[in-house]
């Protein structure tokens, strides 16, 4: 499903095919976790060009719930998206749920974070859930466990998460997608920052030959440093001719340093989470729109990139964020969303073009320094 187009040191652009199109990669996946990128309409999406979006099998699980989904047609259908779709397996989500979840070999007892109720995720139904929402891209369930715990805890989760995957692929060859679409299962692989538990994990998953590879487990708590040291090395262990995936992060600067180290996909809330409180990311910097600076800034938010709020002027967003009015957490949840499209797509065009660390050493520099 991945064909390697160009690389240059470790920054590689390439293309993920699926049924529902291809996606050029480096690339920027939109978070709609529970069916919806909050405050973008579907339309806006189609407009900025976004290949591929994520939704996330626990929140759908629990809302609007499997059958829903399944008589509906499955999720494309159901929230009226035809692009690629990749489906996180939730299995973070309830590992998070401190003191309502339990971890076994099994999978994970958990109590529903909307009305306590209880509920099981095994390598195996979390499969047969990703068949009924009919995700392009299927995650595995696995275990995230905190930068803070103990190097044999952290052994003893990697060696689960790894059994869990080998679980999950046989459940995936035994079962059929169930809207006669193709789906593609990666692998998630974990060890904390311990380069000898990424490499045992890496190499015994890449012997189960994934579709394609996840970088779990980093960016929960460990400095930079530390994250681009491991990031650095796991991503070194992966096989260059499968898509490889960072989870949940991150910056601008996560992402551009990430790409130099051989990332191909990208995901993180920030965009639209940070939009609905006012903050807004520009090639100059980040913005906080809400302060009174910009009660009389008729300038555009940014003047080099276009989005819907481009029509707007920052006094006149500012002017709806403090009556609280919705338009303004959705302009800039929509203008932070095609800036990190642009940012991506910015990233595979210079590598394309040979001046990728440059331009990166560039650009983050009036970035950072704003």
């Amino acid at each position: 499903m991945f064909e390697l187009i160009k690389q240059v040191g470790e920054a590689r652009v390439g293309r993920v095919v699926t049924n529902r199109g291809e996606i050029l990669t480096p690339v920027f996946m939109p978070v709609g976790t529970r069916a919806t990128v909050r405050g973008v309409h579907q339309h806006e999406l189609m407009r900025m060009n976004s290949q591929v979006i994520l939704s996330n099998t626990y929140h759908l699980y629990l809302k609007p719930g499997m059958v829903v989904l399944k008589n509906a047609g499955g999720l494309h259908k159901f929230m009226g998206w035809e692009k690629p779709i990749l489906t996180d397996s939730g299995g973070f989500q309830a590992f998070s749920l401190a003191g309502l979840r339990e971890i076994s070999e099994q999978g994970i007892n958990f109590k529903s974070h909307i009305d306590g109720s209880k509920h099981m995720f095994t390598p195996e139904n979390v499969i047969d859930f990703q068949r009924v929402i009919g995700s392009d891209i299927v995650m595995p369930l696995d275990e995230c466990p905190a930068y803070s715990e103990s190097k044999n805890y952290i052994e003893k989760s990697t060696e689960r998460t790894i059994r869990w995957a080998e679980r999950s692929r046989v459940r995936f060859e035994n079962t059929s997608p169930l809207y006669e679409k193709e789906q593609f299962l990666f692998a998630i692989t974990q060890g904390g920052v311990h380069k000898d538990l990424r490499e045992s994990c890496s190499k015994l998953l890449i012997e189960m030959n994934f579709d394609g590879y996840a970088i779990g487990g980093l960016a929960v708590g460990e400095s930079e440093e530390v994250l681009y040291e491991t990031l650095d090395f796991a991503s070194s262990c992966l096989p260059k001719e499968k898509p490889r995936y960072l989870m949940g992060v991150g910056t601008p600067s996560n992402i551009l340093n990430a790409i130099e180290r051989g990332v191909d996909m990208f995901d993180c809330v920030i965009p639209t989470r940070e939009g609905r409180n006012g903050r807004v990311y520009t090639k100059g910097g980040t913005l906080s729109i809400r302060s009174a600076r910009y009660a009389n800034d008729f300038s555009r938010l940014d003047e080099e990139i276009e989005s819907s709020a481009s029509h707007f002027s920052k006094a006149y967003i500012r002017h709806l964020l403090t009556i609280n009015e919705m338009l303004g957490l959705m302009l800039c949840s929509i203008h932070n969303v095609v800036f990190f499209l642009w940012l991506a797509g910015t990233a595979r065009e210079k590598i394309l073009d040979g001046s990728f660390k440059f331009w990166k050493e560039e650009f983050l520099a009036t970035y950072d320094k704003n």
